[in-house]
């Protein structure tokens, strides 16, 4: 215990400083890009004018927290839980306010990252790394009205830079790990480009805890983001990315195949995604429209039995969208939108299955300095399992200076994946996930004021939830001899949020971010019943401090993550012990241009598990360079 303790007191003394200049402190009379997002509305909207809890995480803290693994950003949001099958790179699931990983809609330059090819399609943020990230918005809560199908726990979008320069970076550290970023732009009147790339690998360590053999990851990946401006008001706007990923894997091996543990196995993952479009930002009209793109294709190796690929799975999911806002007299606004998407998949053991799914929403806000509110409806129309309707309510208003009320009211759905529907374990007669969500809470500030706080109380009830059934409690053994998916769950998720940042100087930073979670399996007749929901922590706190020193520049800073107990199983049979892990990082300004850096991860050795039977990493040092231009 002592040594938690130790670890508190250095985020609270010694700490990194953002790379955020100065003048990211000075408040102006125009409104700050962080405190912007989209993904409440679909179009530009203040923070303090939506009732949904929403965080935005700036390109300056993602550089100061440091390295390639992004969900050590993710982190510092209330609501989030991470599970990971190994070390960094291996599968990575992010949950939301108790939700499954496959229930969080993932944007990437407006791109939807669902993973078509995978059973319960999801995105895994081990093939994501922070390199040539702007910005990330986390939106805790139901929200389908504006995003559709995935938007159950809450939508995560990343944003890509745009640079007007040229930067790049390159650390090395523990298990042979190297990392290389870059990124150079110019922008004009004529318009933008920003070309950005990047290599990570690291030897790893065993996927599985009983193991001895490292499980090394790759990736290399390269992306952009460009725009042409055709008038003051009119551009045409366009994203890519593309990743080519390889990851070690454990399994079950040789003789009986029924222990995990070290196998030569590894997988690989080729994505890529863009989107082409034209936007318009007039006076009282803004319109978006566009062509999205997003394909994955991974493969699964053993080299036990040859080179040639074991099983592998290809899916496409192409999209037409159309959205907007239109200014009405009486400060009324409507955000509106339409889109409509293509979906394939297809396997080593399953026939290429199709599915379309088209959608429109409609969003009516009224906003005054003090109060706004925003209600509306989503329809969506999908080939295999016919229509589903969304609701949605927010609200937020201003009680005193500085302190706002929120809540909201939203409903969220999840169409089932191709795999789910039509593979040799579907089930055509599927239905949509649904959910409904309820936040409300109180805020004290902004995020970048001198003081900042907020608390909010959700719950969220999800039903017609999909899982596999056996054969046996089907009677449908004859035709499918191990199983198939079915719309059988109930589930609620309920619990409390706080957030704390405080900048009682220009130079130091800290902040909070705890969640209180209560999970239940709801789904009567069934032996879990009353249980847990596997993987959903109780308690998770992050705590952290950033102080730019007075010698010269230099920055300290650290992180600790406190998680609490839960159960890797439905059952509840099977439990995984809470955990404590301490960061530390520094900064120093070798020169106006560049920057050498360094940190310590897992200070303390802590021997920790977020997937029962998965190994994780220890204490682990890295040190790197990061020159702009």
């Amino acid at each position: 215990m002592n040594k938690y303790l130790l670890s508190v007191s250095v985020l609270t003394l010694a700490t990194p400083a953002f790379a955020q200049e100065r003048e990211d402190l000075i408040l102006t009379s125009f409104p700050r890009p962080e405190t912007i997002t989209v993904i409440a509305t679909g179009s530009e909207t203040p923070l303090s004018k939506t009732g949904q809890p929403v965080t935005v995480i700036t390109a300056a803290e993602i550089q100061s927290i440091q390295g390639p693994d992004i969900t050590r950003v993710l982190e510092r949001v209330p609501g989030i839980t991470i599970t990971r099958n190994g070390g960094p790179g291996s599968f990575t699931g992010v949950r939301l306010r108790g939700s499954d990983a496959e229930q969080v809609l993932v944007l990437v330059d407006g791109v939807r990252l669902e993973d078509v090819s995978a059973p319960s399609g999801g995105f895994d943020f081990g093939t994501l790394t922070p390199g040539g990230v702007e910005r990330i918005d986390v939106l805790r809560g139901s929200n389908s009205i504006v995003w559709g199908s995935a938007a159950i726990g809450g939508v995560i979008a990343v944003q890509s830079r745009d640079l007007n320069g040229v930067e790049a970076s390159a650390e090395l550290g523990a298990n042979d790990s190297y990392l290389a970023d870059a990124a150079a732009g110019i922008s004009g009147d004529f318009g933008a480009l920003t070309l950005n790339g990047g290599y990570s690998r690291s030897d790893g360590v065993s996927a599985a805890a009983v193991g001895s053999e490292p499980d090394g990851f790759r990736q290399w990946r390269v992306g952009g983001r460009g725009r042409v401006n055709l008038s003051q008001d009119l551009a045409i706007v366009a994203t890519a990315r593309y990743a080519d990923t390889r990851t070690d894997i454990d399994g079950f091996g040789p003789p009986t195949y029924l222990v995990f543990g070290d196998t030569a196995e590894y997988q690989t993952t080729r994505q890529a995604s863009g989107r082409v479009g034209l936007r318009y930002t007039g006076s009282d009209l803004t319109l978006n429209t566009g062509f999205a793109i997003s394909d994955t294709k991974r493969d699964y190796y053993d080299p036990t039995f040859g080179t040639d690929p074991s099983f592998g799975y290809k899916g496409r999911s192409e999209r037409v969208d159309l959205s907007g806002r239109i200014n009405l007299p009486a400060d009324f606004t409507l955000d509106f939108g339409g889109d409509s998407e293509w979906t394939r998949f297809s396997s080593t053991f399953d026939a290429e299955a199709k599915a379309r799914l088209t959608s429109g929403h409609a969003l009516l806000g009224w906003s005054t300095d003090r109060a706004s509110l925003a209600a509306g409806v989503r329809v969506d129309d999908h080939s295999r399992f016919g229509t589903a309707w969304t609701f949605g309510a927010n609200g937020a208003f201003e009680l005193v200076d500085n302190l706002r009320l929120r809540a909201s009211y939203g409903e969220g759905f999840k169409a089932p994946t191709l795999y789910q529907l039509l593979s040799d374990y579907g089930n055509a007669a599927l239905n949509p996930e649904r959910s409904k969500s309820y936040d409300a809470g109180l805020e004290w500030g902004g995020p970048y004021d001198k003081v900042h706080a907020a608390v909010t109380v959700f719950r969220r009830d999800s039903r017609n939830l999909i899982t596999f059934v056996s054969c046996a409690s089907l009677n449908a053994c004859a035709t499918r001899p191990f199983g198939l998916y079915d719309n059988v769950g109930l589930a609620r998720a309920q619990g409390v949020e706080a957030e704390l940042g405080a900048r009682p100087t220009d130079t130091l930073h800290l902040q909070a971010a705890y969640t209180y979670l209560e999970t239940e399996n709801r789904t009567r007749g069934t032996a879990n019943f009353g249980k847990d929901l596997a993987r959903r922590p109780a308690h998770a706190l992050t705590l952290s401090s950033d102080w730019t020193t007075p010698l010269a520049g230099l920055t300290l800073g650290a992180d600790l993550r406190l998680v609490g107990d839960s159960f890797d199983n439905a059952s509840n049979t099977r439990r995984l012990d809470g955990y404590a892990l301490t960061t530390v990082r520094a900064s120093f300004p070798l020169t106006e241009k560049v920057e050498l850096y360094g940190r310590v991860e897992n200070v303390f050795d802590v021997n920790y598990q977020t997937v029962a039977d998965y190994g994780t990493w220890g204490r682990a040092a890295y040190l790197g360079i990061r020159a702009r231009y």
